[in-house]
């Protein structure tokens, strides 16, 4: 795949992370609770409507997306390319649990950054999901892809928020 295929294919992850800023939700989704160690499972930020509606924009943009540029994954018919979208949209937002998850065994307070680990989870878990079920698209990615994908995200990523943070969506610019 060519870097444009490759964002394509990428673009169910990236929009479901990018959506929970856009949809504010009340009741977090580890409902207050915390683990062990004394601190939350996951951040207050991270609502269920927010899940919910990350999974539901990320799959549909992957669903529009093979409806207007059909030739795009030919190995793959209409309906593996929905199941593909579901898979890298929630795959999205399960690595940004994670990283969540993470950052609160390591004690790093909501909102704080931390290199990396609000970058990659999401992108990883996604792909994981994906080619769990769709092995064939691994040989079509290639290693150079992957690392193409892992790079382009640790970018994008710092550059979307900066933007979220100037226009008043997001309390931190990372």
């Amino acid at each position: 795949m060519d870097w444009l295929q490759l964002l394509a294919f990428i673009l169910p992850a990236y929009v479901s992370n990018g959506i929970p800023v856009l949809f504010p939700g009340r009741t977090p989704i580890d409902l207050g609770q915390k683990h062990d160690d004394g601190n939350r499972f996951f951040g207050p930020g991270k609502t269920i409507r927010g899940f919910i509606a990350g999974v539901l924009v990320g799959t549909l943009s992957g669903v529009l997306l093979a409806w207007i540029w059909p030739a795009f994954l030919p190995v793959l018919s209409f309906n593996e390319k929905a199941e593909l979208s579901f898979l890298l949209a929630f795959g999205a937002m399960a690595g940004d649990l994670l990283g969540s998850f993470l950052k609160r065994r390591l004690h790093v307070p909501p909102g704080a950054k931390i290199r990396f680990l609000d970058q990659i989870p999401f992108v990883v878990i996604a792909l994981q999901l994906a080619l769990l079920a769709f092995p064939q698209l691994a040989s079509a990615i290639g290693l150079w892809g992957f690392a193409f994908l892992i790079v382009f995200t640790v970018i994008i990523h710092r550059v979307v928020n900066f933007i979220a943070f100037k226009a008043g969506l997001k309390r931190v610019p990372w």
